[in-house]
């Protein structure tokens, strides 16, 4: 099949400006391209990190919640990888970012974190040093 990895993830969210700035100012995306479809009177707004790794965010008018919790089917939620939790936490903190405590994957050693966007969508923070 020839699947070379993750291009874009796609994220509906309820409050436009709120997770755009999120993303970009507390995330650190940047954007690539922001266009209004009048038609679907909807925003799509194309986000990167420097790995190439893409978010598309969304705004439809009157999308409904997606249940998250608990552990409801579907997709779990979104990794992003760090060189250094302690200091992306930080980073997290100063903006207001409530991250839950610090855990160690039982099967790599690992520590990550998680914690949630605008929408409530969970994100984890999964350091890779």
């Amino acid at each position: 099949m020839g699947i070379n990895g993750i291009h874009h993830v796609a994220i509906i969210c309820s409050d436009y400006p709120v997770s755009k700035r999120f993303y970009t100012e507390v995330l650190g995306f940047t954007v690539l391209s922001e266009n209004y479809r009048e038609a679907r009177q909807s925003y799509k707004c194309d986000l990167a990190l420097p790995d190439g790794t893409q978010i598309e965010l969304f705004s439809f008018p009157d999308a409904p919640k997606r249940p998250s919790r608990p552990e409801a089917q579907g997709l779990r939620h979104l990794a992003f990888n760090v060189n250094d939790l302690d200091a992306a936490i930080a980073s997290l903190h100063s903006h207001g970012v409530v991250c839950e405590p610090v855990r160690v994957d039982e099967y790599t050693g690992k520590r990550f974190t998680f914690f949630t966007d605008p929408d409530d969508l969970p994100l984890e923070l999964y350091e890779v040093r």
